[in-house]
């Protein structure tokens, strides 16, 4: 018999706990989305959810909506099951209900969780773990506690053991042996992986305990796999390797796994295999953990997106969904409590720019700025500090204390000495060239950075953003919308970069939205201006009323003349002015 579908408050909840969760706190659109589709579905609007009113009630399109030129809808879905299978996977292992989005639909399915253990199963299979462990100790030092007795002396009448006989101690011994050896690798296995006896990394703003150091310095190691044959296939693989060959955040291995020595007990070991899909010309792409097999993404990629014009596009949005420090594998291992201060260095200072406030910024720059000391080789960790170094000068952040623009941007010049060919430092590079002003340089060190990765929807999206930031917003604004449109866990200054050039293009409906998912990050002047110049437009007084207040009351000088800030932060011409005119309608700033 079938188990019964889950109640309705069950679903609520397991939905709230979804929302909440740092799976989806990366990403606005997913949380719309979903809350949309389940919200509907429990009402009994089920016969609703189709791609128009999905396109026209979630995403803003307009009734002339044509899902055959417009992929919106698919794509967010497409990017919303990746990311309730790896909740799924994840951090919501334990949850009671599993909410899904079946391919071919948009109407969610729900399902009791049947791979989740209750608190007594879990008791009882740490009970038995225990006790073989104990019965494998005490079974081994009985029996080699017998071989260190001395041998009885043999008398005439006593037969010699038999060749056979002798053999089956040896043997004996040995299996023993070998089970003692598997306890204790087992026991330093669960202290490496991060079990419930080791210590916790990065639980302070800057280091650990002088007493607990990492145990290794790594990056993630990438394998790949291809486990089919045929033109598709062929084409998926030769574009993974491409991309992951182009990534600063791990290390690309370009042969199987299977083809090196074991890795079962590495924790930071990944593979992408490439299988046959379900369908003819279909090829699957699924990433897997080497030492637990435990599947974090797979990926049908069907025949249309395999096609040598769409492989590449299509496999940029799978590797920046899973390789950066926003990706799958860096939450699985961060999740997992594995020890390593290059990766608990950058997973920090990805959720800085999920959550750009000062306590994020500190934690950081801290962890980052001690892997500098200690002596790093490693362009990227320079680059992200020079880019925090850069935030801590515009944001006027309390640490580091007396922050510059050219100490930001020595670091940025470090990050390119030792690593010319790194996508990341070329991309700090030309941020801080923004900030100093330098347009021209600016866009030259961006449009590097993509060129040096393309399957890096980040790069893209900072090349985009530059372009919009120069005042070239019809050129920024495909390149950025491309990397928002393909990448639904991007952060927020995509937002903000969307809401800027659609402004500036005279698409208001498009910059109201992308002003809406501003609202999920810390406060900041000019984010809470975005919101407040969209909610005008949307003809939302009352929170406009409440945005503005906000404004003047958290940043007094900003609503004072916001137009020093725009200056300042050396946005062009025409933008400050358009800001400045839109903000006075609202009320902020002097009308002078």
């Amino acid at each position: 018999m079938e188990p019964a579908p889950p109640a309705a408050p069950a679903v609520r909840e397991t939905l709230e706990r979804l929302l909440a969760s740092e799976t989806f706190g990366r990403s606005e659109r997913a949380r719309r989305l979903l809350r949309y589709l389940v919200e509907r579905e429990q009402a009994g609007e089920a016969d609703r959810l189709k791609g128009l009113s999905i396109a026209m009630d979630v995403f803003g399109k307009d009734g002339d909506f044509d899902a055959s030129t417009d992929a919106v809808v698919r794509v967010q879905a497409g990017r919303l099951r990746e990311l309730l299978e790896q909740y799924f996977a994840n951090e919501g292992i334990a949850e009671p209900v599993r909410i899904a989005i079946p391919r071919g639909g948009y109407v969610p399915s729900y399902e009791p969780n049947a791979i989740r253990l209750s608190s007594d199963a879990r008791s009882a299979s740490g009970k038995i773990a225990q006790r073989a462990d104990a019965t494998a100790e005490a079974t081994a030092t009985e029996y080699l506690g017998t071989l260190a007795e001395p041998a009885p002396l043999m008398g005439p009448a006593t037969p010699a053991p038999s060749l056979t006989r002798q053999l089956l101690f040896f043997w004996a011994a040995m299996a023993l042996v070998i089970v003692m050896l598997g306890v204790l690798i087992a026991r330093q296995s669960n202290a490496f992986l991060g079990g419930k006896d080791a210590t916790a990394p990065f639980e302070t703003a800057g280091a650990r305990s002088a007493a607990v150091q990492p145990v290794f310095d790594s990056l993630p190691l990438i394998y790949i796999a291809p486990k089919a044959n045929g033109a598709e296939t062929a084409r998926v693989a030769a574009s993974l390797r491409a991309g992951l060959a182009d990534f600063d955040t791990i290390d690309f291995i370009g042969r199987d796994a299977d083809a090196t020595r074991e890795r079962s007990q590495d924790p930071i070991s990944f593979v992408f295999d490439v299988v046959p899909g379900p369908a003819a010309g279909d090829v699957t792409v699924e990433l897997q953990s080497v030492a637990t097999g435990r599947v974090l993404l797979s990926r049908n990629l069907a025949a249309a997106e395999t096609t040598p014009s769409t492989v590449e596009g299509s496999i940029a949005g799978l590797l920046t969904s899973t390789v950066p420090a926003s990706g799958a594998i860096y939450s699985y291992i961060d999740q997992s409590g594995v020890q390593t201060s290059q990766i608990g260095c950058l997973v920090l200072d990805d959720r800085y720019y999920l959550d750009m406030g000062a306590k994020t910024h500190e934690a950081a720059y801290r962890c980052l700025e001690k892997l500098a000391n200690d002596g790093t080789k490693s362009s990227l960790i320079y680059a992200e500090l020079a880019s925090l170094h850069l935030e801590a000068v515009t944001s006027h952040y309390a640490y580091p204390p007396d922050a510059t623009l050219e100490k930001a941007m020595s670091l940025a010049h470090r990050a390119i000495q030792m690593g010319p060919m790194s996508p990341h430092a070329h991309r700090a590079y030309g941020y801080l060239n923004s900030r100093l002003g330098n347009t021209d340089e600016a866009i030259r060190w961006m449009r590097k950075a993509y060129e040096l990765n393309p399957y890096d929807l980040g790069m893209a999206a900072a090349y985009g953003y530059g372009l919009i930031f120069a005042g070239r917003y019809d050129e920024g604004m495909p390149i950025l919308g491309h990397a928002v449109e393909s990448f639904s866990g991007h952060p927020t200054w995509w937002d903000y970069g969307m809401f800027v050039g659609a402004f500036m293009q005279g698409d208001l409906k498009k910059a109201a939205i992308a002003s809406e998912s501003l609202r999920t990050t810390a406060s900041k002047s000019h984010y809470l201006a975005a919101r407040l110049i969209g909610a005008k437009i949307s003809g939302r007084d009352k929170l406009a009323s409440e945005l503005a207040n906000e404004l003047v009351a958290e940043f007094p000088k900003f609503a004072a003349d916001p137009r020093a800030t725009f200056v300042d932060r050396k946005y062009p011409a025409d933008l400050t002015d358009r800001l400045v005119q839109a903000l006075r309608a609202a009320g902020i700033g002097n009308p002078s």
